[in-house]
Order: C-alpha cells, then structure tokens, then sequence
C-alpha cells in the first residue's frame, strides 16, 4: 500500500509540479504589481481590493465552465474512449468563448454600478475605474486560454505551462515598473498602467502557449483534430457544462460572499479592504501551491473514476494533502518568525503592517481546513459529482455572510470579525466535505483497486 501511495505521490507531483511552478510565477507578478501599487499610493490596494472580487467573479465563472470538460476527458481517458476524447475536447474548443466576449463588454462599458452597489468611495471610484477598463479587454483571452489549459493537464503535458508563465509574468513585472511609475521616458499611470501591463503581458503569453499548442500535436493524446472541432456537437458543450455549470456556480457562490464581504470592510473605513486584501494576498502564496495540487487531484480522481480504481482513488487523495500539510507548516512558520518582512513588501506603512501582522498566523491556520477542501473537494468532484460542492459552497456563502455581519456590525470587531468569520467557514465546510467523500469511498467500495 505505501508503494502505491508513493506511486501515486509521484504522479501527481509530475502533474502538478509545472502548475504549481506556473501558479507561483503568476502570483509572484501579482505579489509584485501589489507592491508596486501599495508603494505608489495606499488607496490603489483598496481600488484592486474592490475591482479584484467583482471581476474575478465573472472572470472565474468562465474559467469553471472548462471543468466539466476536463472531467469528462479525464474519465475517457480512463474507460480508453478515444472518440468521446475528441468529441469533447472539440465541443469545448469550439463554444467556449462566447460568454467572455460579452462579459469583456460588460465591463468596458457598465463598471460604475458594480462599484456603487459594493459603496466603494468617492476617492477610490476613479482608480476602479481607470483599472477595470483597461484590464476587459483580458475576457476575450478567457475562452480559448482555458480551452488549451484543460488539453495539456488532461494530457499530462504540462510543462510549457512553467516556460509561458516566465514569459507572462516577467513582461508583466518590466511593464508594471515602467508604467506605473514612468520608466524610460513612458508616462506615469499609476493603477491604470498596472492593467494595461498585464493586458499586454497576458497576450503575449497566449500567443506562445497556443504556438507549443499548435506544434506540439503528437504530445497531446487528448488534443482534438480539426475535424472533431467543426464537428463539435453544442449537446457534447452543454453535457461538459452541466458539470462545469456546478463548479462555476460554486465559484460565483464564493465570490458573492467575497464581495459582500468587501462590502462590509468598506463600512469599517476606506483602508479596510486594502488590509483585508493584503492578508489574503500573502495566503496566495501558499493556495497557489494548494491549489495546482488539488487540480491535479480532480484530473487523475476523475481518470481512476473511468478505470473504477478505487485505491488509486484514495491513495492520490490522500497523498495530495500530505502535500498540502506540508506546504501550511512552512507557511505558519513564515508568519510567526517573519510577520513584518512579509508584510513589508506589501506597503510601507508602519500602521497598516502592524494592523496586518497579527492575522498571519489565522491565516496560516486556516491553511489546514482550507486544504481539505480544495483537495476533498476535487476529488469530490473527479467521482463526477460536481452538485455537492456547490450546495456546500452556498451554505458557506450564507454562513460567512452572517456570521461577519453579527461579529461587524453587533460586536463591533472590525477587520478581525471578517477574518474569524473566514476562518469558521472553511472549518465547518472542511468537516461537512469530509463526511461526503468518506461515504462516496464507502459506497464504491465493491471498486477492485
């Protein structure tokens, strides 16, 4: 059993290691365009802590409609299905991007109401602005770029990923430098140079992965001819939706109560979500590592799902969050001995550091339950059931609401009362989760594994 368990260690971490690497990268140019930011002037964090949640809201709903695909594909692989392969992956490639071309003109045209409904202030409501519409054009990428994402983790092909998110993220950081502060002779625009940067960074970044894409066709086993994209069915779409409608669902749920949380901050005083958004910023540093692993968790559960594996499918669960306990030790670690060089980078504000500093170690904590439900949670979602996450994820939504609103708005405890009440959420899911997969591994236990 302990050889499997680290054969299936081993497998994962092949899969996940470029992602992870990928992820990290990315979120190293995002830790460094907030530093910039939070440098050039402390309400430009607030700007992106209200323009982040709302935009990634739609933005992560297209990302989530691909998984259904990518489940689909996987459990093709598995059952050796070579024309479902196709037939699904060219249904994806093909419908996959008329929902981000609206949403791109959604928000070039009608970001105000959103801002005004999230009671963003009058000197924070021009830096949204100036951000989200430059930053829209960026939907239009939405489509395609996670329609070639799900063929190269299905076909366990992920190392361009590490080389493209080089070239994204480090365009990304020399145009951020150049354009926020006015380097080589450009002007200095501030928040809305921070979007233009990535805007051009990420097309850039598109053009090289869809050149190894296009050229890489013997690598890819779940890659889609040309003919199996024009005869693409929209029913293949729509079956690989109702998955994936589930999951983006499930995101919407977290990011609506992401938002009415950055609602309530925005009560406390115009810093608050800055703050907020700082915290959580030095948590990414660990989710986006949490997180490859847990997609990789959902691509090889769902290809033991085809083959009807059953001790494959437990042994990549458990191993991925072994992983995953490692990576939230290191992370407490970090913020009990280094708290403000961490926050440092952020701001140099004295006030906002010390307001920040004494949330690290919940945030690192919380790592723990938040691990066992995105690992449970994919690995849920790899059986094919893609439902239950979504009604945990709406009970989360109510609950976090809630229970922020009361420590807000009744005990009075500010930024604190939001933090706890995050913390309480993922605990709770996290057990709920939990109970859900024991029975799906009892319940399939006739599997031979």
């Amino acid at each position: 059993m302990k050889s499997s368990n680290k054969q299936y260690g081993k497998r994962l971490l092949i899969l996940a290691f470029p992602i992870i690497m990928n992820n990290i990268i990315a979120q190293l140019q995002m830790i460094i365009d907030r530093i910039f930011l939070g440098h050039a002037n402390d309400l430009y964090m607030s700007a992106l802590g209200n323009v982040s949640s709302p935009v990634w809201t739609t933005m992560s709903f297209c990302n989530s409609l691909v998984m259904g695909a990518s489940i689909l594909i996987s459990q093709s692989v598995g059952a050796k299905k070579r024309e479902d392969i196709g037939e699904y992956a060219g249904a994806m490639l093909k419908y996959n991007n008329i929902i981000p071309i609206f949403l791109c003109f959604f928000w070039m045209i009608f970001p105000k109401p959103v801002f005004m409904i999230l009671g963003v202030s009058d000197n924070v409501m021009p830096l949204c602005l100036g951000y989200v519409r430059w930053y829209a054009p960026l939907f239009l990428l939405t489509g395609l770029g996670g329609s070639l994402g799900v063929i190269l983790q299905t076909s366990n092909y992920t190392k361009p990923l590490v080389v493209y998110g080089c070239v994204r993220s480090g365009l990304n950081i020399f145009l951020d430098w150049m354009l926020i502060f006015g380097n080589l002779g450009m002007p200095a625009l501030g928040i809305e140079g921070a979007a233009i940067a990535t805007v051009i960074a990420e097309y850039v970044g598109a053009i090289y992965i869809s050149v190894i894409f296009f050229f890489t066709s013997k690598k890819l086993p779940t890659r889609p001819s040309w003919n199996d994209v024009k005869k693409g069915h929209f029913q293949s779409y729509l079956n690989a939706a109702k998955l994936g409608i589930n999951i983006a669902l499930e995101d919407f749920a977290w990011n609506i109560g992401n938002l009415i949380l950055i609602r309530i901050l925005n009560s406390i005083n115009e810093y608050a979500a800055g703050i907020y958004t700082i915290i959580f910023g030095v948590e990414v540093l660990a989710v986006v590592i949490i997180g490859a692993i847990g997609s990789g968790t959902m691509t090889l559960t769902s290809e033991a799902t085809g083959r009807k594996a059953l001790a494959q499918y437990k042994g990549i669960t458990l191993c991925a969050y072994a992983v995953c306990a490692i990576v939230t030790v290191v992370m407490i670690v970090g913020a009990v001995l280094f708290p403000e060089q961490i926050l440092s980078l952020f701001t140099s504000d004295k006030t906002v550091i010390a307001s920040c500093a004494g949330y690290l170690l919940l945030i690192g904590i919380n790592l723990f339950s938040k691990s066992g439900n995105i690992i449970i949670g994919n690995a849920i979602r790899g059986s094919g059931n893609t439902k239950w996450m979504l009604f945990t994820q709406i009970f989360g939504t109510i609950w976090i609401v809630s229970v922020a609103s009361v420590l807000v708005f009744i005990c009075k405890l500010g930024i604190f009362g939001v933090v706890l009440a995050v913390i309480l959420d993922e605990g709770v899911r996290a057990l709920i989760n939990l109970g859900k997969y024991l029975r799906i591994v009892k319940k399939w236990g006739e599997w031979n594994g």
